[in-house]
C-alpha cells in the first residue's frame, strides 16, 4: 500500500495542464462579463427628455412615415390607406 500512495502523491495539482484548460474557460467568462459590463456601464447613450424628445419627432417630419405605417400594420393587420394622388 506504501507503494500505491507514493505514487499518487507524485506530482501536485497546478503541474497537469488539463486542469488549467478547466480553470481558463469559466475564468474567461468572468473576465468577459467584467468587460461587458465596463462597456455598457461607460457607453451609455444619453436620456432625452421630454422637450428634446418631440423636437426630434417634430424634424423628422415625413420620414418616419413607412416605418410608422408598417408598425401599425404589423399590429393590426390593416393595410395603410392608399393616398389619392389626383390633384384638382
Amino acid at each position: 500500500m506504501t507503494t500505491q500512495s507514493s505514487q499518487m502523491t507524485g506530482r501536485q495539482w497546478w503541474s497537469y495542464g488539463h486542469v488549467w484548460m478547466v480553470i481558463a474557460g469559466p475564468l474567461l467568462v468572468v473576465i468577459a462579463s467584467f468587460v461587458t459590463f465596463y462597456l455598457a456601464a461607460n457607453g451609455q447613450d444619453p436620456v432625452l427628455t421630454h422637450s428634446q424628445a418631440s423636437e426630434s419627432e417634430s424634424g423628422a417630419g415625413n420620414a418616419l412615415a413607412p416605418a410608422i405605417q408598417a408598425r401599425n400594420h404589423a399590429a393590426t393587420g390593416e393595410l395603410p390607406a392608399a393616398k389619392s394622388t389626383n390633384k384638382p
